[in-house]
This record gives structure tokens, sequence and C-alpha cells, in this order.
């Protein structure tokens, strides 16, 4: 336990040293230049959250919070950054949210996706605002709310992001697919899915995706297909999606390489497959990954592998 919060300790120390966030003005008069640095900042925090988790990143991400809410208290500007700087605290927001989420703390999490919901309309900015009820829907499935989680991705549906950017309406569409198929309906989960393959096929691959949605590739479909599987207990075809996404993963995204890992070898473990599960849980190695959920999962998997 000590060595994993020095690495954790280590890890956010490294990121924060890399963002230069206190090179972000509170006072004086903000520009959009101002502005643009703040977002690539943040852009590059979505970015260590895809490489390790997001444990490590929630001081981090939590100081540069407040370091952004003071300079909008204390800072002038005009009414174009004043949107601006509403829609990159949101974006910040979200990944805090994130960030939580794989820290344990559901609580926080939902604050600041709340919060992420409500800046996101103050800097009438649709995409922050598409992205924050992304994030409400999974978060109130983690709590066991399938149903609001199914109505947030109802709504969701109907924005103009899910109608103009088919990455959004993929994810959307997945997701949804996972809420119909643990609240009973598997006509309408298989339905969801389809179109959120339909929609993922649209997706232009020279049309450079928002940083937020860069974890979106198809083995993120695949992967999400294999959830709603599970949900509806068709345990073979999870675990052929499974290792679908496995198999599709780009080297980068070493938090989703270590998510459906675990979820492999907990599909191997339901199907009796015991030998699998314990080659699947050995190739794991999660030490260098922040995310609670996640090792906690994995912990699981090898108490149970250790009194089969």
């Amino acid at each position: 336990m000590r060595r994993r919060r020095f690495i954790t300790a280590t890890a956010a120390a490294t990121v924060a040293l890399a963002l230069n966030i206190d090179e972000t003005p509170v006072d004086g008069r903000l520009s959009m230049s101002d502005v643009d640095r703040a977002r690539q900042r943040i852009d590059r925090l979505d970015a260590h959250f895809s490489a390790i988790g997001g444990e490590p990143l929630l001081t981090v991400a939590s100081a540069y919070l407040d370091r952004l809410t003071t300079a909008a208290d204390r800072c002038t500007y005009g009414p174009r950054v004043e949107q601006a700087l509403h829609t990159v605290i949101a974006s910040l927001c979200s990944s805090a949210g994130w960030a939580a989420d794989d820290a344990g703390d559901l609580d926080a999490a939902h604050l600041w996706r709340t919060t992420a919901l409500q800046r996101a309309i103050l800097g009438t900015s649709h995409q922050a605002q598409a992205r924050a009820w992304s994030d409400l829907a999974i978060h109130a499935r983690r709590g066991g709310h399938d149903r609001e989680a199914l109505r947030i991705s109802q709504t969701a549906l109907t924005s103009r992001e899910a109608r103009q950017d088919p990455r959004y309406a993929a994810l959307i569409q997945s997701r949804l697919a996972i809420s119909h198929a643990r609240t009973g309906n598997r006509p309408a989960a298989a339905r969801a899915l389809l179109a959120a393959q339909a929609s993922y096929d649209r997706i232009d691959p020279t049309e450079p995706a928002p940083r937020w949605l860069n974890f979106l590739t198809a083995a993120e479909i695949s992967g999400l297909a294999a959830i709603t599987h599970q949900a509806m207990g068709r345990l073979a075809d999870a675990e052929t999606a499974t290792t679908q996404a496995l198999t599709l993963l780009e080297p980068r995204l070493r938090r989703s390489r270590t998510y459906y890992a675990v979820q492999l070898a907990e599909l191997q473990l339901a199907r009796g497959n015991t030998a699998g599960a314990r080659t699947t849980a050995a190739t794991i190695d999660a030490a260098h990954i922040g995310s609670r959920a996640i090792t906690s999962r994995l912990a699981t998997v090898h108490r149970t592998l250790a009194t089969a």
C-alpha cells in the first residue's frame, strides 16, 4: 500500500510539473490566449488519464480548478473570454469527475460532474454539455440507478451534439445499450448496439476527435458491447467482444487495457474457465494504473482464484 501511495504521489507531482498550472494568471486581464493555454493543459491532463488512470490526477485537477476559478473571480475579461473560460472549467470539472471516480469517491465525482454541466451551460458550449450529460449517465449506472442512466442517455441522444457528431452518438448509443440490458429490455439493447456501430462507421477518420473522446476507438465500442452482452447474460459473446477490445486497443490507452483485461478475467471466472482467468490475471500489471475501481476488481479476481 505504501508503495502504491508513493507511485501515486510521484505521478501527481510529475504531471503537475509538466502542466505548469502555476503559470495561469490569477490577476490582471485574461485573454483568449490564456484560455487556450488552459485548454491545452486540460487536454494533456486527459491524455495522462488514459495512460495512468485518474487517482494520481485528482489532486492536480483539484488544484488547477482552484487556480482557474480564482482567475475567473479576480481577473477582468470580455464576454467572449468569459464564455470560453466557463467552457474550459467545465472540461476540467469533467476530468476531475473521472479522477474522483477512479479514486473511489463517487460523491466527489457527482459534485464535479454536476458542476461541469452548470459551467457548460454558462459557457453555452453544446460539446461541454454533451460531455457532462454523458458522464452523469454513467455515474447514475455505477450508482445502481439504471433507469436514471437510461433516461439521461435517451435525452442526450436528442441533443444537437448527438445529431452532428457520430463519435458522441456512438458513445451514447453504447451506454444506452448497457442501460437497456440492465433494465431487462433486450430488444432495445440489441437495437442500441446496432445503432452504436452504425454511428461509429460514419466517423470521418480524417476529422480529429475532441481530446475527451480520444478513448472512443473500435476497441472501446467492442468493450462496451461486451458489457451489454454480460448484462444480458450472454457471457460467451461478452468474452469474445472483450477479447476483441484487447486486440484492438492502442498502446497509449493503458488504463483501458487494464480495465478490459480485468473484465476478461471476470468473465472467464463466470464461465468456469479458471485456468484462462489465471492466465489473464497473471498478465495484468496494475501497479502503475491509478484506479481504485479497477484494482479492487482485480483484487477480487485474485482472491477468487486463490480459493479455486
